[in-house]
């Protein structure tokens, strides 16, 4: 981009979430959801494994645009275009998520470069736009993400069992350039724009987690297990709405906030960019469970579908209590121990076979424990 194109493209003020960056949101969830049904389709240790790198790969090109648009002008034509078209790469990358191992898996990969590079160009033009401070952490981190980029490239051209083995050391160089850019940046970031868009990225995820267990519960014939393990799924749900935005969510945007600047890189980085990642991940499994189980609702929940439950909200809940804690908020002991009792129940309940709404019970209970231990949002931890 020139000079004259880049002028203008970053905000004098901060402003709030933008339709822009909602659009370019959804479609990103579409990418979740398409990951939740290919999961599904092979809960074993190996589509676990693929399904943990299509996951970083979605999560990562999200969290970088995130990044980008925080300082930018949403409102300028050039930042609604390059998102834009981010935007329909960024569709062909989510329909192309079960493509991703198979001998086309181009038809991922490419979209997937597509959204970085565009991602990248604009976030060097927006911080460019910075006077009076080094512009050598955003060429740094952008010349180090090429290298992730590189790999991704390759293993979609290498043959299929040469793709989770490219495809993690292009894991291993995001974090290397994110290590390396967050060291000695000062990055300008506004901290309530940030925390938005992470907290709409989740409730839109748990959102579309309710969509895809109620396209199951719709092709199922109503018993009353069907309703049980529906109702519980809901219930289940809710609460892990809850246990983020009942007070957590605020309570991280507060903390963000006062952040000194030279902080808020690395502080972003971890408690957001890094954090979240199993968050979501979580909503991952929770939705393959709700799937699994909507479609058999009178069998016992299979091993490795429990195992998705347990450790998918286990995820959201620890996930977030991590990313507070990364900001230098309170240990949430009650929410840990908790969780290591539900574990523990659960472990058991693989040898009892009881029927589903039986687990699903359990992770309800431990969640409305949770959210009552915790207490009302005026009481909760500093």
């Amino acid at each position: 981009m020139t000079a004259a194109i880049r002028r203008g493209v970053r905000t004098a003020q901060p402003q709030p979430v933008t339709f822009v960056e909602l659009f370019f949101d959804l479609v990103f969830v579409f990418a979740v959801t398409q990951l939740t049904a290919t999961t599904a389709n092979d809960l074993t240790a190996d589509g676990v494994l693929r399904a943990i790198l299509l996951g970083w790969l979605i999560w990562w090109a999200w969290t970088q645009f995130t990044w980008t648009l925080n300082p930018a002008d949403t409102t300028h034509v050039t930042v609604r275009v390059v998102t834009l078209a981010a935007t329909g790469a960024a569709f062909v990358m989510a329909a192309s998520v079960p493509r991703a191992f198979a001998d086309d898996a181009l038809w991922f990969a490419v979209p997937y470069l597509v959204v970085r590079g565009l991602g990248l160009g604009l976030q060097v033009a927006v911080e460019t736009e910075r006077e009076g401070v080094s512009h050598t952490a955003v060429y740094r981190w952008a010349g180090l993400s090429v290298i992730g980029l590189a790999l991704v490239l390759a293993g979609a051209l290498a043959e299929p069992g040469l793709r989770s083995p490219l495809w993690v050391l292009a894991i291993v160089a995001d974090l290397l350039a994110a290590a390396v850019a967050g060291q000695r940046a000062s990055w300008d970031l506004n901290p309530g724009h940030l925390t938005e868009r992470h907290g709409l990225f989740v409730i839109i995820a748990l959102g579309e987690s309710m969509i895809v267990a109620g396209t199951a519960v719709a092709g199922e014939e109503r018993t009353g297990d069907l309703v049980a393990v529906a109702a519980a799924s809901i219930v289940v749900a809710c609460l892990l709405w809850w246990t983020y935005f009942g007070w957590l969510k605020d309570a991280l945007e507060h903390r963000f906030a006062a952040v000194e600047q030279e902080r808020l890189g690395p502080l972003a980085r971890d408690a957001f960019s890094l954090a979240h990642f199993p968050l979501i991940g979580g909503i991952v499994g929770f939705a393959v469970a709700v799937e699994e189980t909507a479609a058999h609702p009178a069998d016992p929940m299979p091993a490795a579908v429990l195992a998705a439950l347990g450790l998918g909200v286990a995820l959201f809940v620890a996930s977030s209590a991590a990313s507070l804690w990364r900001l230098s908020g309170p240990v949430l002991v009650p929410r840990l121990t908790v969780l290591a009792a539900m574990a523990a129940a659960l472990a058991i309940m693989v040898a009892a076979a009881p029927p589903p709404v039986v687990p699903l019970a359990i992770v309800a209970v431990s969640l409305l424990t949770i959210v009552v231990a915790e207490g009302r949002p005026t009481a909760m931890p500093a």
